[in-house]
C-alpha cells in the first residue's frame, strides 16, 4: 500500500498562500489541494493519486467531470451565462419541470431554485409561515440545515456554529433524532421513532410549543453533519401523522441524503412518507452552486415579490442538473443501491476485525462508520476517527468525518466495484494502523 509524504513541495506553497487572503473560518480537514479528478479518483498539485469517498461532501454525484455534464455547461456558457431571475429562459424552465417530475409526493409540485442547501431552507421556512400563518417550529438535535442565520436557528450539531452568533431566529424548539444507538429518551414503544414522536406530543407541545402554532417539523430523512444516522422505521410514518392531525408541515432537508444518494431519488421514500416541503442542493448539479426547495403546489401559494434572488435559475447550474438527473435516473441511483450494499457487506466483515467499529448505518451510497473507545459503553472516540482520517490520506483515499466519532462513506453514484474495494481495503488497513495506537 503506497504512503504519501504529504503535504508536497507544491501543496505547502498553495497552504501558504491560502493562510494568507482566505478566511480562517472555512474548516478543512487536511491538507488536500485539488488539480483535477475523473469519475471517483483525484489528483492534487504534485501529482498524487486518491479515491475519493467523500464526492465534495455529497455533492459530486456523478463523479469528477462527467462528460456529459461538462458539455451541457460547455454548450450553455457559449450561449450566456446569466440574465438574471427578472426574466425568464428555457434551461430554467426545463431543469424546474424535471425537478418537479421526480417530487416525492403525488399532488403536483413548483420549484423555487436557489444556490446552496442553506438558501433551500431558508426558502422553506419562509413558505411555511406564509403557508399557515404560524410562527413556530420543530427540529432536531444532530441536525445541519446550513449556516446563514435563519438555517443557523435549525442547525443543533456542533456549539461552534452558534459561538458567537446569538441570539438567532426565535421559535424553533429541539427534540432528540430517532438515533437507535445512541437513545436519550426512555422508550415508551417498541420502535424509538415512535417514541421521539409521541415526545413531541406529550410534552413538547402539551408544556412549550402549542401545536397549532407551529407551522412546520424540519428534518433530514438521514442525519448529515450529526453522523450519518438512520432513523428507526416507525419514526416517519408516526411522524407523518402527528403533522396531519394538527395540520403542521412536513419539511425535508434532502439536501445530502436526496437525488439518488440512498438509491432512491429521496431518501424519505424509503419509508413510503410523502412530505409537504423538500430541500435539495449538493449532488443536484454535480457540483455546479445550486439549491432547490420542491413544494406542493397547494402549499407555494406566495404571491410574486415575496421571494426571490438574483442567481436563481442560473443557466449554467440548470444545464448541468438536467444533465446529472439524466444519468443519475439511467443507472447511477441503481448502482448508488447496488455498491451501496456492497459496501456494508464489505464493511460487516471489515467490523469483525476491529474492535473500535461501534456501528455500521446506512442506505446506497449514504454509509455511516462510528467509531468508539469500547463496545460496550460506545464512548465516542473522536481522536481515533481523526487518526484514521488522516491515514486514509495518507495513503490515498479522502474520507470525511461526521457526528462525533463517525466516519462517512459517500462517493459519486458512479463508482464502481473496483475502485470500491480499494477504497475499502485502505480504509481496513488504516484503521489497523490506527488501533495499533490505541482506542483512545
Amino acid at each position: 500500500m503506497k504512503t504519501y509524504s504529504l503535504p508536497g513541495p507544491k501543496a505547502r506553497q498553495y497552504l501558504e498562500r491560502d493562510r494568507a487572503v482566505v478566511s480562517g473560518s472555512y474548516p478543512r480537514a487536511y491538507p488536500f489541494i485539488m488539480d483535477h479528478g475523473r469519475g471517483s479518483e483525484v489528483w492534487d498539485v504534485d501529482g498524487n493519486r486518491y479515491i475519493d469517498f467523500a464526492a465534495g461532501i455529497a455533492v459530486c454525484s456523478t463523479g469528477h467531470s462527467h462528460p456529459k455534464v461538462v458539455q451541457a455547461v460547455k454548450e450553455q456558457a457559449d450561449k450566456f451565462l446569466h440574465i438574471s431571475s427578472d426574466y425568464y429562459h428555457p434551461k430554467w424552465v426545463e431543469a424546474s419541470e424535471r425537478i418537479a417530475g421526480i417530487a416525492p409526493f403525488k399532488e403536483k409540485a413548483k420549484v423555487f431554485l436557489g444556490n446552496s442547501g442553506a438558501e433551500a431552507v431558508e426558502a422553506a421556512v419562509k413558505l411555511a409561515r406564509h403557508h399557515t400563518g404560524r410562527q413556530q417550529f420543530i427540529a432536531f438535535y444532530g441536525a445541519f440545515h446550513g449556516r446563514t442565520m435563519g438555517a443557523l436557528a435549525f442547525t443543533a450539531s456542533k456549539p461552534v456554529y452558534r459561538r458567537g452568533f446569538l441570539p438567532l431566529l426565535n421559535g424553533v424548539t429541539h427534540v432528540p433524532f430517532p438515533d437507535p444507538y445512541r437513545q436519550l429518551l426512555a422508550s415508551t414503544s417498541s420502535d424509538y421513532g415512535e417514541t421521539v414522536v409521541k415526545y413531541i406530543e406529550d410534552v413538547v407541545f402539551a408544556r412549550v410549543t402549542p401545536a397549532e402554532e407551529c407551522a412546520a417539523i424540519l428534518v433530514e430523512p438521514i442525519q448529515g453533519e450529526g453522523g450519518y444516522v438512520v432513523p428507526t422505521d416507525g419514526f416517519f410514518p408516526a411522524l407523518r401523522t402527528l403533522c396531519d392531525k394538527f395540520g403542521i408541515l412536513l419539511i425535508v432537508d434532502e439536501v445530502q441524503s436526496g437525488v439518488g444518494r440512498t438509491g432512491k431519488w429521496w431518501a424519505v421514500q424509503h419509508w413510503g412518507v410523502e412530505p409537504d416541503i423538500v430541500c435539495a442542493a449538493k449532488g443536484i448539479a454535480s457540483g455546479l452552486p445550486m439549491g432547490a426547495m420542491i413544494a406542493r403546489e397547494s402549499v407555494m401559494d406566495w404571491p410574486e415579490g415575496a421571494h426571490g434572488n438574483t442567481f436563481g435559475g442560473n443557466p449554467l447550474a440548470c444545464s448541468a442538473s438536467i444533465a446529472t438527473l439524466d444519468l443519475i435516473e439511467k443507472g447511477f441511483m441503481q448502482n448508488a443501491s447496488e455498491m451501496g450494499q456492497r459496501a456494508l457487506d464489505a464493511l460487516a466483515e471489515i467490523e469483525v476485525r476491529h474492535p473500535s467499529i461501534g456501528d455500521i448505518r446506512g442506505k446506497g451510497l449514504m454509509i455511516g462508520v462510528e467509531f468508539v473507545k469500547n463496545r460496550d459503553t460506545r464512548e465516542p472516540a473522536p481522536r481515533l476517527r481523526e487518526r484514521i482520517v488522516s491515514k486514509a490520506f495518507s495513503h490515498g483515499l479522502l474520507l470525511l468525518g461526521c457526528g462525533k466519532s463517525t466516519i462517512r462513506i459517500a462517493p459519486p453514484l458512479m463508482i464502481g466495484s473496483p475502485m470500491l474495494d480499494e477504497g475499502l481495503q485502505i480504509l481496513d488497513s488504516s484503521i489497523a494502523e490506527a488501533e495499533a495506537e490505541g482506542l483512545d
